[in-house]
């Protein structure tokens, strides 16, 4: 049986745009104009910690990350991925994969800190056109 928040926007919506859905996690692509191909890799059923899944469980969890990790650096060629799970706003067990650039808004620090740059729009849409390859090689992995 699945377990789900009533109030959490991870049970009640799908996160993003669904690249793979399987039966224990999504995929997501996110749509961050900052940031083109940052993804989530969510746990469906509502799960606050990784400690709260078996060890099973947190293995496929882990997968699934490293596949979309995989399939990120090669479609968008980042100078480094960022991989987090926080959840501080959201307390639904999901991880984000993130593209970053040393040109990107807030490299080096967290792209959740205070913006360092305006990056260049001319360089956001070369990243915007590589969604569609990014599409079919998250789907690839699976």
């Amino acid at each position: 049986m699945a377990m789900h928040s009533a109030d959490c926007e991870l049970c009640n919506g799908d996160g993003g745009e669904v690249l793979h859905y399987a039966e224990k996690f999504r995929v997501v692509l996110v749509d961050d104009a900052s940031y083109p191909g940052f993804c989530r890799v969510i746990w469906n059923d509502h799960v606050k910690e990784m400690t709260d899944l078996p060890v099973a469980d947190r293995s496929t969890l882990m997968a699934a990350v490293c596949k979309v990790e995989s399939a990120v650096r090669a479609v968008m060629q980042p100078e480094k991925i960022n991989l987090a799970s926080l959840g501080n706003m959201t307390p639904h067990l999901h991880w984000h994969v993130i593209p970053r650039y040393v040109d990107d808004a807030h490299f080096p620090g967290p792209v959740w800190a205070e913006a360092q740059r305006q990056p260049s729009p001319a360089t956001l849409e070369q990243r915007q056109v590589l969604l569609g390859a990014l599409r079919s090689a998250v789907s690839g992995q699976f």
